[in-house]
């Protein structure tokens, strides 16, 4: 088996560094470190990556160009194809303003930089009337953004999906950031005594609790949302084709592709209740090979439901393996 990360977050935020760094040549790398909430040895790998963007036939004007000056100052220069404008069909340009406006979600994307522009004139040349293209924002988003800028501290009510129960904790909130579809915000836990990283959709209230708190205590890499412990159980998975988008949309720590189209995966779990919700949504297209002791999980957790909608007359909301959207959660997830 071979280990498979998840590519996601860095790739949005790859997209997004670029166009603010050609906006902004010779920035220093600890500011525009800072701007994306990565550190200068992560902007390093990002950097890497961006020397390998190019097009056919892939001679040495078809790359981007990094440039580093011994101070530690960092320019891109785009390769020419990258300055040509583009000629797209109206289903193209959809889907480019859909994926940008995504991109302006990505902490430290500029909201008034050359993307943003570009958009606005993407936008106006499809002429659709009525248009709005937008990254979906949770009701307690704003609040809890205004929390991060001011340092202040807060009280949530939060659901955590792993254990399906809904808890009052006081957070320092750091940054909010949008990885994977969904928006986060990395924190302090007071309850948990540690940093958490937090679902923005799954926070049920906000209460300000008058209190600030001093920020850069804790350095959260944006995109970074699902950390595995060491202790955590490491459960195989024998998925059928269509179960495949598991592997997208959950981190897996080994994958093995099948002749038949099949996958054989391995996912760090720390909570059951989650593995079990997984299980019963994926029905006959996923299998337990190990450990033994998970192998009867999903028809465990399928009787149990079962039983309760038989004694409730349809009503199982209440079973952990029924409730909520699949979330592994570890410790920097809640």
């Amino acid at each position: 088996m071979s280990p498979r990360a998840l590519a996601g977050p860095e790739i949005q935020r790859i997209l997004a560094l670029v166009p603010w760094i050609v906006a902004h040549p010779d920035s220093p790398k600890s500011d525009v470190a800072a701007r994306f909430g990565i550190s200068v040895e992560q902007l390093d790998d990002d950097l890497a990556l961006v020397l390998m963007i190019g097009v056919p036939p892939y001679s040495p004007g078809d790359y981007l160009d990094v440039e580093e000056d011994e101070d530690g100052h960092v320019s891109i220069r785009l390769a020419d194809y990258f300055q040509r404008p583009l000629r797209l069909t109206p289903a193209e340009g959809l889907a480019l303003l859909a994926a940008g406006r995504a991109l302006l979600a990505v902490p430290g994307s500029d909201p008034n930089g050359p993307l943003a522009t570009a958009l606005a004139k993407l936008e106006d040349a499809l002429d659709l009337p009525g248009l709005v293209v937008d990254v979906g924002e949770p009701a307690e988003l704003a609040a809890v953004r205004d929390a991060v800028a001011a340092h202040r501290r807060i009280e949530i009510e939060y659901w955590s999906a792993g254990r399906d129960e809904v808890t009052t904790r006081r957070i320092d909130p750091e940054v909010v950031f949008f990885a994977t579809g969904e928006w986060y915000v990395g924190a302090y836990c007071h309850r948990a005594r540690e940093e958490r990283m937090f679902r923005v959709d799954r926070i049920r209230s906000v209460r300000s609790t008058e209190e600030t708190f001093e920020p850069g205590a804790t350095a959260f890499e944006t995109g970074d949302v699902y950390t595995p412990r060491a202790e955590d159980a490491r459960v195989t998975l024998e998925l059928g084709p269509s179960a495949a988008w598991v592997t997208e949309a959950y981190p897996t720590e080994a994958l093995t592709e099948r002749p038949d189209g099949s996958l054989e995966i391995v996912l760090a779990v720390s909570e059951r209740a989650w593995l079990e919700r997984l299980l019963v949504r994926l029905g006959p297209d996923a299998r337990v090979v190990a450990p033994e002791a998970f192998r009867t999980l999903a028809a465990d957790a399928a009787q149990r439901v079962l039983g309760q909608y038989r004694e409730t007359g349809g009503s199982a909301r209440s079973d952990p393996a029924v409730s909520g959207r699949p979330d592994p959660g570890t410790r920097k997830r809640a």
